[in-house]
């Protein structure tokens, strides 16, 4: 269990954060074969911010990424999605990011 009381659970041979999110995983996939949806893909990276170096060359700031827990396409438009339960103060900003950085509106389900 982790520090939000979400149980991982498995389905297909995935882990799953949460059965909420393995719930959406059945229900995308479904939406995939009905051909309402395609190139449904989960856990999916985009950098929010690079890592930055100092003037020696080491790094001073890691670079920052969001992880989304689905990406699909859906009437020819990019679908990026997250299961929440709970909104921390780090994923409402990552959030804010993602539109001002890539114009992507995350879809809450």
């Amino acid at each position: 269990m982790n520090k939000f009381n979400a149980r991982k659970v498995k389905v297909d041979g995935m882990t799953f954060d949460s059965r909420r999110e393995a719930a959406r995983w059945r229900d995308l996939n479904l939406l995939q074969r009905a051909g309402k949806i395609s190139d449904l893909r989960r856990q999916v990276r985009f950098l929010i911010t690079p890592s930055f170096f100092g003037e020696d060359g080491k790094a001073i700031l890691r670079s920052s990424s969001y992880v989304a827990d689905f990406v699909y396409t859906e009437n020819g438009k990019t679908v990026v999605e997250d299961c929440k339960g709970l909104k921390t103060d780090v994923y409402i900003l990552k959030k804010k990011l993602m539109y001002e950085k890539y114009g992507i509106l995350i879809r809450e389900t």
